[in-house]
């Protein structure tokens, strides 16, 4: 006895009752996805009201979102959300409840700030790891926009390893693989939880660009230590060289020679800096940096951690056609 086996109907033979089918129950999958995620999440994510200290007593100065950290009261915000003086507030929860809370800390050249609510008993979110978003992967916004809360929109990521500049007094600096997203995000989304479909925050909500655009610091690495010390500190050190730049193609001869495109040219020592101390020169080219390769300023950005104040530094710079090696011990950037 034989079995004849038949061959699948070609794509263009699919009967319009199944192809709309099977859109439905795409759209299904997609439909509980989001629902699940924001089912999970919703308690994790408060909706800030923030005061600000006068002679006349507290007066409002400001909202925005925030995600529960821990169940004894830590929040995770964006900086710009709690920014200024004296800065407290109320955080409001999908339960109904209305808690106080203090800044524990701020750094604005992360735009990520740590607040402490007066609970011991809240729904803490489980944080995510950024590296491992890929473009197109679904994502999830939850925040507060223009007061209202618990609000949910979904998209997908648009693009990795942007850019975001941010100051904190004469200092600016680069926050560095921002997610972009196609998430509609609104006034008062900032500080809220970009989320994966397991319900991970990924991301902070930090920015609307434009229409139909959104931005969110990433939670990675960094980040989480950004957190840790704003937890544990109220602060983060960073080092400080105290030279400005920009990227500049290498001349040809030393980029066959180091197999390097570009480097950081310096375009301002400020004076009395471990910049000038140890040397360095306006349009002198920077190559490396504590043994790594400088092809861009996020490069000597990403050095500039609280481990390296106080610790001397070679940094390899081209000065016309001569290569130099000095040493800068950099110091602690102050706010």
């Amino acid at each position: 006895m034989s079995t004849q086996l038949h061959p699948p109907p070609p794509a263009d033979s699919v009967s319009p009752g199944e192809e709309l089918a099977s859109e439905a129950e795409a759209l299904d999958a997609y439909s509980r996805t989001v629902a699940g995620v924001a089912e999970l999440l919703a308690p994790s994510v408060a909706n800030l009201r923030v005061l600000r200290s006068t002679r006349r007593g507290r007066v409002p100065a400001g909202a925005g979102s925030a995600v529960v950290l821990s169940r004894d009261g830590f929040l995770i915000t964006s900086a710009h959300v709690v920014a200024g003086r004296d800065r407290a507030g109320r955080a409001a929860f999908t339960d109904g409840r209305e808690i106080g809370f203090r800044v524990v800390g701020a750094d604005p050249l992360s735009d990520l700030a740590v607040l402490r609510a007066d609970a011991d008993d809240l729904s803490a979110a489980k944080l995510g790891d950024a590296s491992r978003l890929r473009v197109g992967q679904l994502v999830v916004a939850i925040g507060n926009p223009h007061g209202f809360a618990g609000s949910v929109t979904a998209g997908v990521v648009s693009a990795l390893g942007r850019s975001l500049p941010a100051r904190s007094g004469s200092t600016l600096r680069m926050i560095d693989n921002v997610i972009q997203t196609d998430a509609a995000l609104n006034p008062g989304n900032s500080g809220g939880a970009l989320v994966d479909s397991f319900g991970r925050v990924v991301g902070v909500n930090t920015a609307v660009a434009g229409v139909g655009l959104g931005l969110a610091v990433p939670i990675n690495d960094a980040t989480r230590k950004v957190i840790a010390a704003l937890m544990t500190h109220g602060r983060v050190r960073r080092a400080y060289l105290g030279v400005a730049g920009g990227p500049r193609p290498l001349p040809s001869r030393a980029r066959r020679e180091r197999a390097q495109a570009t480097g950081v040219e310096v375009i301002e020592v400020v004076p009395g800096s471990p910049a000038q101390r140890a040397g360095l020169r306006v349009e002198d080219l920077i190559v490396e940096l504590g043994g790594e390769r400088v092809a861009g300023v996020e490069d000597i950005q990403r050095q500039m951690v609280d481990e390296k104040i106080g610790v001397a530094v070679e940094v390899k710079l081209l000065r016309g056609a001569s290569e130099l090696s000095l040493e800068l011990v950099p110091r602690e950037l102050s706010g």
